[in-house]
């Protein structure tokens, strides 16, 4: 028992001691022929480059086209909007990840702090981009937390509203359409006694016509024939 609890103690202290060598110390590994001090040349040397330019030199720069160096000193210039004079560069960090390089230096200023992080290529150390931001507050990234989280759960409440009120529509077409429908035309129906009514009127109409006709041609000692009646009026 006791030999396994020492086999055991043994492999760990092995473990630790393994863990201790594969962290080696940043400023003195070489970065594919660039030591720490360089990138970090690189970037105090970019940084105090454009904190030196006058409005003149940057209007000379922006007008060249170049993308790489119109980004550069955009990006500055909004980073740099209300930070406060310049007080001086804190730490500066190199890590590599895969194929990419990033080499960050943070610059204090009397507001809040500036983080510039350059991008490289590791295998052939180009520089691929320049980030440049302003670190935010505690309190700053605690409201802007805040206010995500505000305006998410707001547009969970409006979506829900819009699709209640669409499912609400849902019951109110099939009404709006029936009432949108043209009423059909009805046809008055006349009662059947009215119908014998009139048809006995006109029968003895045509009677009381011939009666009259025959009067006046015995009268008249003429034919029937040539009577045409107008009209009959009742008194």
């Amino acid at each position: 028992m006791k030999k396994k609890i020492f086999l055991i103690l043994c492999m760990c202290l092995c473990l630790l001691g393994m863990t201790a060598c594969s962290k080696t110390d940043p400023t003195t590994e070489d970065y594919n022929g660039y030591t720490y001090d360089d990138l970090k040349n690189v970037a105090q040397n970019t940084i105090t480059t454009l904190m030196s330019l006058t409005d003149e030199d940057k209007m000379n720069y922006l007008a060249s086209g170049q993308e790489t160096t119109v980004n550069l000193i955009t990006r500055w210039d909004e980073a740099c909007d209300g930070v406060g004079a310049y007080l001086g560069f804190k730490d500066f960090t190199v890590t590599r990840s895969g194929k990419v390089l990033t080499a960050e230096q943070e610059v204090e200023f009397e507001e809040r702090p500036v983080l510039v992080t350059f991008v490289y290529t590791y295998h052939t150390m180009e520089l691929d981009d320049v980030n440049i931001n302003a670190v935010q507050s505690l309190g700053e990234k605690m409201s802007n937390a805040g206010m995500n989280t505000l305006m998410g759960i707001g547009t969970v409440f409006i979506i829900l509203i819009l699709i209640s009120l669409i499912i609400y529509a849902f019951r109110i077409i099939p009404y709006l359409a029936e009432r949108k429908k043209s009423p059909e035309p009805q046809i008055k129906q006349v009662p059947v006694t009215e119908q014998i009514a009139v048809r006995e009127n006109r029968q003895d109409d045509l009677e009381l016509a011939a009666v009259i006709a025959a009067a006046i041609a015995a009268a008249t000692n003429t034919s029937t024939d040539d009577f045409v009646v107008r009209s009959i009026r009742r008194r």
